[in-house]
This record gives structure tokens, sequence and C-alpha cells, in this order.
């Protein structure tokens, strides 16, 4: 799961917890959408974890030069 498709699912998550008031019988809107709150944060959670640590390897820290133009 990417961060569009996290944010995705927070937004969407959001909307049905707060701006929706319709019912439906079997199913709670509101759990519904704080279910989907919770797995956007966790997805967006893990993909900052997995893809935001490539400057390491091994536990040391590489460190890049950057190119000038």
């Amino acid at each position: 799961m990417g961060i569009g498709v996290s944010v995705f699912l927070l937004a969407l998550g959001a909307i049905l917890t707060f701006a929706v008031q319709a019912e439906v019988s079997g199913i709670s809107i509101d759990v519904v959408g704080i279910i989907l709150m919770v797995a956007g944060a966790i997805g967006l959670l893990l993909t900052m974890l997995v893809f935001g640590r490539r400057d390491t390897t091994a536990g040391e820290t590489v460190v890049r030069e950057r190119d000038v133009y």
C-alpha cells in the first residue's frame, strides 16, 4: 500500500465517520469509517518505515553526495 492509497483511506474514513449521517441496517458507517482511518494510518506508517529508510544499509548510514549542476 502506497502513500496515496493510505491518504485516500484516511480521507474516506474521515468522511464516513464525520460527514455522513445516513443509517444502514446491519452496519455502522461510523465503525467502517474508523476502521478505514486506522488501516490508512497503519499503511502510511508502514510505507514511511519501509520506503523512508533507503539511505541505510545494515545499520550504517550511507552519506550521499549531491550532484551540483
